[in-house]
């Protein structure tokens, strides 16, 4: 199978998984996609096992003689909790000519160049669509595909000169734990990419600090006929609790290295809320000053409504990884010449998320990260350029020829 045969065969996976569960994977959905693709390593006679928390390691031998660093390919499986990823339908637009895509008439869900400008670059591709009711699943089962075309690019053409090549795949990365329990020493490998960008030529080595909040409101519930100085309704005070965050720290008003703090879920009664956040910052330091924001919002509802009324948990998620890669620049070095061999200029963004190459850097596994020409991820306006598929391929396959000259 090609990159898109296979790409449009995984989404049809559903592998959304879920914030704040205990399991791991958060959904066992995940796993089915997760044993299929150990399957299909296995089928290439690629050495590949599945471990108990899920993850897919596969290893492919060197076929040269002399030692160079073992180089790890990296994607994650599960789609975003931000929009099902249940029954998705694709539609392949040939020759884009620029103009409104109307992706369910139905519906009138309509993805315009004019919102989505990004869109203009990719006339003259062939881009795969939804129907405007999930997201599509790029995010990250098209880096998924172009790993698996590597690896049977590999094992049918012997004559391609290639180190050892460790592949990996992670379950539950879009609630920020991919790699929660990944031992790197078990990789063995020496660096490695994330497949798990957007435009191709993309090389990203800046990601945000990231943290995530669980805050719990405690009210008190009385029958509402005689609640008047009684009641103390927690959806209230939970409203309460935002206000007094920066208010212009939301997703909505931010960009480039802008931080954010952002709502994720709320659910609750008079009695009893739940809100979770997710804290963002490429600054170090402006990542802390927003935690001590919560902090501060918490102990002053605390003051207002009395002890307990407020509970916040905040647990780090990862870090920056240009702290640690501007150490390890060959890594970089090595994509941007590949980018350029391939005919593109590379484009060097910070990442205004996360990717599961943020906490293996941390680890000890240096892991910037690449594009594979997905684009709107999350959503149902979520699209890919087949052509910018392929271009990725081509980028992962001078990466790892020049891995062997090291």
């Amino acid at each position: 199978m090609n990159i898109i045969e296979r790409f449009l065969n995984y989404v049809q996976y559903d592998t959304q998984s879920v914030v704040d569960m205990e399991e791991y994977p958060s959904s066992p959905k995940q796993l089915i996609l997760l044993n299929y693709l150990k399957d299909e390593l296995n089928d290439l006679n690629i050495e590949a096992n599945i471990n108990e928390y899920g993850y897919v390691i596969g290893r492919i031998p060197s076929n040269i003689e002399k030692a160079v660093p073992v180089l790890a390919l990296i994607a994650h499986v599960d789609t975003s909790p931000d929009a099902s990823g249940k029954d998705i339908k694709t539609k392949i637009i040939k020759n884009y000519d620029g103009k409104d895509i109307v992706l369910n008439e139905e519906h009138n869900i309509i993805m315009k160049p004019s919102v989505f400008p990004n869109l203009k670059e990719n006339i003259g591709d062939d881009i795969i669509v939804t129907d405007g009711t999930t997201l599509l699943g790029a995010d990250d089962k098209l880096g998924v595909a172009e790993i698996m075309a590597i690896a049977e690019f590999l094992q049918v053409t012997p004559n391609f000169l290639h180190g050892e090549i460790v592949i990996l795949f992670t379950p539950d990365e879009e609630v920020g734990n991919g790699t929660k329990f990944i031992n790197v020493r078990e990789l063995k490998a020496d660096f490695a990419y994330t497949l798990d960008g957007s435009k191709v030529g993309e090389i990203a080595y800046e990601n945000f600090n990231a943290a995530s909040a669980k805050v719990t409101i405690n009210g008190k519930s009385v029958h509402p006929g005689s609640a008047k100085n009684k009641m103390l309704h927690s959806l209230k005070v939970s409203y309460e609790f935002g206000k007094q965050l920066p208010q212009e720290m939301c997703p909505e008003e931010t960009e480039g290295y802008e931080g954010f703090n952002h709502l994720i879920t709320c659910k609750g009664n008079v009695e009893k809320s739940e809100l979770h956040y997710i804290i963002r910052n490429h600054d170090r330091e402006l990542f802390e000053k927003q935690k001590e924001d919560f902090l501060s919002a918490c102990e002053s509802i605390n003051k207002k409504y009395g002890d307990q009324t407020c509970i916040l948990e905040i647990e780090d998620s990862y870090f920056n990884m240009n702290e640690i890669l501007v150490n390890h620049q060959y890594i970089i070095d090595i994509a941007k010449a590949a980018i350029k061999e391939s005919g593109l200029e590379p484009i060097i963004e910070p990442i205004r998320g996360g990717t599961d190459g943020a906490r293996l850097t941390y680890l000890g596994l240096p892991c910037p990260n690449l594009g594979t020409g997905g684009y709107n991820f999350h959503g149902p306006y979520e699209y890919c350029s087949i052509q910018e598929a392929e271009k990725a391929f081509e980028i992962v396959k001078r990466i790892i020829t020049k891995t062997t000259e090291l």
